[in-house]
């Protein structure tokens, strides 16, 4: 038996939010806009905080600076209870400022401070990962030396891409060493069939999801034939804020995954865990349990049988 469910690797960082009417810049040089929040977040948070509020048992790593930020993001962790351990970096803690609209779109302006060869140490992260049922691997490029030991280990991995571009070779370095691929059409619209098939051909992945917001998710696993597609699950509460949706699917897809559900009910999984997150201002200030979780899953396979 494995002492964690999930090790998630990078990711930890703080968003300021900044509300505004539209996702432009105005002809002036400032604008009064609702109060401006600092959240912890980023993309491993989500999946950690997500997976750790479902019920699993998880142990998150990432590099803080020794910064008011850092201060921030331990206590958080320290308040819901997650098992965090970090090294610190002279570069400091990732921070993101996110633009969110009145229909809660957002555009994100994301520091990536820490330098291209920054890793996190060996003697570090492999304790946790021998004790690790699976991992999940943030794109930050801190933990990219950790493969070698996840393929000897036979541990099962998973990553998000987020909008990638479908070349770039930071990217591609996860999307063909991980077992369970996400990412974001924003980044390939029009070729994101041909982009999933691609990381099927060319790396191990046994299963590409790609999700594309208010226009659903698109699943491939190694043999099909077809991309299929799954409709977006509305919300029983108004939608305010999509920061954190893609990490909230993320975390639905693996907590069903992890159960050896059938991957279509994965999928119903992940689309209402990321719709549960687009009801909250904030990025991951809400998630969803498991209760609610296999309630909404429920609910979306009766409203769409397959």
């Amino acid at each position: 038996m494995s002492r964690y469910d999930v090790l998630v690797v990078g990711g930890a960082g703080v968003d300021t939010i900044v509300r505004v009417d539209r996702l432009e810049i105005p002809a002036a040089d400032s604008l009064f806009v609702p109060p401006v929040r600092d959240y912890v977040a980023h993309t491993g948070n989500g999946v950690a905080l997500g997976l750790h509020a479902l019920g699993r048992s998880v142990k998150f790593l990432d590099f803080l600076g020794d910064d008011p930020q850092a201060a921030l993001v331990l206590a958080e962790y320290a308040r819901r209870g997650l098992d965090f351990s970090h090294v610190v970096s002279a570069t400091g803690t990732p921070r993101a400022v996110n633009l969110v609209d009145a229909a809660g779109r957002r555009f994100s302006f994301y520091d990536g401070r820490h330098p291209a060869d920054l890793r996190l140490p060996r003697d570090f992260w492999l304790p946790f990962l021998e004790q690790a049922g699976h991992v999940h691997l943030s794109i930050t490029g801190v933990n990219r030396d950790l493969y070698p030991d996840v393929h000897r280990l036979g541990v099962t991995s998973s990553t998000d891409l987020h909008d990638w571009d479908g070349t770039n070779p930071h990217h591609r370095h996860y999307a063909l060493e991980s077992d369970l691929v996400f990412l974001s059409t924003a980044g390939v619209r029009g070729r994101h069939e041909q982009v999933m098939r691609a990381i099927l051909e060319d790396g191990r992945a046994q299963v590409v999801v790609a999700m594309s917001g208010a226009e659903g998710s698109f699943l491939l696993g190694r043999g099909d034939a077809e991309v299929r597609h799954f409709p977006v699950v509305v919300p029983e509460r108004p939608v305010v804020d999509t920061n954190g949706a893609g990490d909230a699917f993320v975390t639905g897809f693996l907590d069903f995954w992890l159960a050896g559900r059938p991957v279509e009910e994965c999928m119903l999984a992940g689309a209402v865990s990321g719709a549960e997150a687009c009801t909250t201002a904030g990025t991951h200030t809400d998630f969803v349990g498991a209760d609610a979780l296999a309630s909404g899953v429920a609910r979306a396979s009766a409203a769409s049988p397959r």
